[in-house]
């Protein structure tokens, strides 16, 4: 199983990001996959949730409407489209997934790291002032 994030860097405020989460090794379309952060010197929080027939999505409280969660299931690709962006999202990016196939996806707890199996190693997003 791998999980791969790209599309981090370093862009002014207000400015917009499209982070990637490619996955293999797994059945994407029996997966829940989530977006984590990790600030500096901050606990990893989740940012947002997409299960495996898109129709159940969650969004960390003041993200919505400024995030939008997606994916492509052709290309086993979830994205995470992130727009007016501030100093206070710099951080460090996860994607991370969990097997569906065995289980009910997350629902009130689908912001708890204990709830997926895989991780990546996470992208760098960087929010100038």
């Amino acid at each position: 199983v791998q999980l791969v994030e790209s599309g981090g860097g370093l862009v002014q405020a207000g400015g917009s990001l499209r982070l990637s989460c490619v996955t293999s090794g797994f059945i994407f379309d029996v997966a829940g996959v989530a977006w984590f952060r990790q600030r500096p010197e901050k606990e990893r929080e989740g940012v947002s949730y997409i299960n495996n027939n898109d129709e159940t999505i969650f969004y960390a409280h003041g993200m919505k409407g400024r995030f939008t969660i997606t994916s492509d299931h052709a290309k086993s690709t979830v994205y995470l489209q992130m727009t007016d962006l501030k100093p206070d999202d710099t951080g460090t990016y996860y994607c991370a997934s969990t097997d569906l196939t065995q289980r009910r996806g997350p629902s009130s707890d689908w912001y708890e790291s204990r709830e997926y199996e895989h991780w990546g190693q996470g992208t760098q997003v960087t929010i100038g002032s």
